[in-house]
């Protein structure tokens, strides 16, 4: 990998190749956080941001279309293996900007765990098309000819992502990940103090030679004016400043042009020790650690830290006592590359006098320092040595208890650090009051072991937070922790923290996407979407008697080289018999009186009398479409949707209707998954039971191609 030289300039990756500014453009000055030693410079003067769009919305589109959602995904898993085996050279360069060992496991780990478990949930929960159908189809007409549904497709132009300095490869990838897979090429514009780790990990990206052609580029520098330049057809995700956050969202291409806009902003997260959390219990214990932690990591600079520490009045000094004597303990500030630091510098000098003002702004307005100083702490050298480095970013952990714990300036003021307040409340309504207060956050803990004080604090706080984490004795080891989003769930917040909302699973990837309605016949509907829509044209094999071709190769039959969505069997009758019945019952246990008390079951309003199981129909519709030789269907794995509708009596009789409604070739295997639509009617052709049934079959039939028996 290239690394910069001590003042060298970190290069954009624009237009597929590398660019740098002129040699006397303007640039920024970049420091080492620990030594203030000048590390790069940043500049973009001369880079044509209109030509950075136009390539992404031309050759970034054409590129990333020309691959289905299931290949883009396993493209990131390509990616993130490519960065997992070279993160080591992204640690080095990250304990630059202050990150320690545990700060790397969160920002780089975590980022590359981002392409990782995206790259799965796209093949698993996505098809292998470019296509969304976003629920059943809706009949719109009496005779079924005309539906509706709603599809999601990738936006035309081009995701624009604004980064903070905290995370410089996490920020980067949680964003990058769901615009990649839902095909939408993407422009990263990191923060500058430490956008020169951000670079690192995108030439190592580039040199992968894995990204599709105009699928990420990077600005280093000021991109100062890229709004001027984006339309409807894009989107900008930005995390920084709630001021920042505000000047971009008031752009005319924002308020009237149409640009998608969503921010992750300032948050005064709170967490909230239950009043049965006492000084001795698990919980208390969880409590203490989950807010150092909160401190320490990444030295505070997280938009998820803890900001406001809220425990019942009766707890405060012991809780005050409590973090106090762990940060003393567990605590040592200093240089990354030094042994035995657990929390670095700060990310600038700018940073820490940004600290520094917010912190004396919430004494003046009655914070009381409890823990820590606003001096230059002493400091644990690269070298080993206990110093004070006057150009070091260091700051010690801060904890400031309040008597009043109305202040406004307390559920206003953010110091971006290691700093937390500890207010007192009196019972669990003035808890919520309190923490909604922050007028909107990305995530409260409650700690509690009390199901009904963790419901009513939740139900209280949810509108406000956009997580909340419920902490006790059961998840004290295994939670993932109060600030570390996991790609799983939604991470975003309202008001404050921004009214944006990043990861969530597929979620996000659909923030990529324009979800419309679409409206036409059945046929239509099945080519647009790729699923088979009812009323939609089927290729019936199987009994004449109703409509089928007998000599039509049974679906089960074909490998997905010949499988087509409309493939369809229909079964003959198959009477039931009372005897039936009860030889079901018999050998399932299951003896529920509507299936062997005749009074009971005729007293019951949905039935006739005796009726067959459902469990015991669905065995038969099984019976009834099942070609019991071996290949191309290799398993059946599950059904969905099992809905039972009509009851069926002794006498009656059902048929089995099996469509083959979606496919999805797996781009890893050489097999697939097929869901088939079946409808079970009975002999007056009334719905009987409606479900999917889920198989895995061959891409070619080829393991049982010899097979003889």
């Amino acid at each position: 990998m290239t690394t910069q030289t001590a003042i060298s300039t970190v290069p954009s990756y624009v237009l597929d190749q590398w660019w740098a500014p002129a040699e006397d453009s303007r640039t920024a000055e970049v420091l080492d956080a620990n030594t203030g030693e000048p590390l790069a410079r940043f500049g973009a003067e001369g880079l044509d941001l209109g030509e950075v769009l136009a390539h992404a919305r031309s050759v970034g589109q054409r590129e990333l279309g020309a691959l289905t959602l299931h290949e883009r995904a396993l493209k990131l898993k390509e990616l993130a293996i490519v960065l997992n085996d070279r993160r080591e050279e992204l640690y080095e360069l990250s304990h630059r900007t202050g990150a320690t060992v545990v700060d790397n496991k969160v920002d780089i780990d975590g980022g590359i765990g981002v392409l990782f478990t995206y790259s799965s949930k796209g093949r698993r929960e996505l098809p292998n098309s470019n296509v969304l159908q976003d629920g059943p189809a809706e009949s719109l007409s009496k005779d079924g000819s005309f539906i509706g549904t709603h599809i999601y497709t990738r936006l035309p132009g081009a995701a624009v992502q604004v980064n903070a300095f905290n995370f410089p490869v996490w920020g980067m990838l949680e964003k990058f990940a769901p615009a990649f897979i839902a095909g939408v090429p993407t422009v990263v514009k990191p923060a500058t103090p430490t956008g020169y780790v951000t670079e690192a990990a995108v030439r190592i990206m580039v040199e992968s030679g894995i990204l599709p052609a105009g699928s990420l580029q990077l600005v280093s520098g000021s991109a100062r004016g890229m709004l001027d330049v984006m339309d409807y057809r894009d989107l900008m995700a930005f995390t920084g400043s709630a001021s920042t956050a505000q000047a971009l969202r008031t752009h005319p291409n924002v308020v009237t042009g149409g640009v998608r806009f969503t921010a992750e902003t300032d948050s005064l997260n709170a967490a909230i020790l239950g009043p049965d959390a006492v000084e001795g219990t698990p919980e208390f214990e969880a409590f203490v650690k989950a807010v150092v932690t909160e401190m320490t990591v990444k030295a505070g600079q997280k938009c998820t830290a803890i900001r406001r520490t809220i425990v019942p009045d009766s707890q405060r000094d012991a809780v005050a006592r409590a973090i106090s004597d762990r940060l003393a303990q567990r605590v040592v500030i200093g240089d990354p590359r030094a042994e035995g630091v657990t929390m670095g510098a700060l990310a600038s000098l700018e940073q820490l006098d940004g600290v520094r003002g917010a912190v004396e702004d919430l004494i003046a307005a009655g914070g009381e320092l409890a823990y820590g100083t606003l001096d230059a702490p002493t400091v644990r050298t690269a070298a080993g040595d206990e110093a004070v480095v006057d150009h070091g970013a260091y700051l010690s952990p801060i904890l400031l208890t309040w008597a009043n714990a109305e202040s406004d300036v307390l559920h206003s003021r953010e110091a971006f650090g290691p700093v937390t307040s500890l207010l007192g409340y009196t019972d669990v309504a003035d808890a919520v009051r309190l923490a909604a207060r922050g007028s909107g956050s990305l995530v409260a803990t409650v700690c509690t072991n009390d199901p009904d004080v963790a419901r009513e604090m939740t139900t209280g706080i949810a509108g406000h937070h956009g997580r909340v984490h419920l902490l006790n004795r059961e998840t004290a080891k295994s939670s993932t922790g109060h600030g570390s989003p996991v790609p799983h769930l939604v991470h975003g917040g309202p008001g404050r923290a921004g009214g944006g909302e990043e990861l969530g699973g597929v979620r996000a990837i659909k923030h990529h996407m324009q979800r419309t309605a679409l409206q036409g016949s059945p046929n239509l509907v099945t080519a647009v979407t790729g699923v088979w829509q009812p009323g939609a044209d089927r290729r019936l094999a199987g009994s004449p008697a109703y409509g089928a071709d007998p000599s039509a190769v049974h679906p089960f039959r074909k490998s997905l080289a010949d499988l087509r969505v409309g493939d369809a069997l229909a079964s003959d009758l198959r009477q039931v018999t009372e005897e039936d019945i009860s030889a079901f019952a018999e050998s399932t246990g299951d003896t529920f009186y509507a299936h062997v008390n005749p009074q009971a079951a005729e007293a019951n309003p949905f039935f006739p009398g005796i009726v067959a199981h459902g469990y015991l129909l669905v065995s038969w519709g099984a019976g009834l479409f099942v070609e019991p030789a071996p290949g191309p269907v290799l398993a059946n794995y599950g059904l969905e949707n099992l809905r039972f509708i009509t009851p069926v009596a002794a006498g009656d009789s059902i048929r089995i209707t099996l469509t083959a409604k979606k496919i999805t070739p797996r781009v890893t295997d050489e097999y697939g998954e097929v869901t088939w639509d079946a409808v079970i009617h009975n002999q007056h052709d009334e719905i009987v039971a409606t479900y999917d049934v889920l198989t895995l079959v061959e891409k070619q039939d080829s393991l049982y191609a010899d097979w003889t028996d």
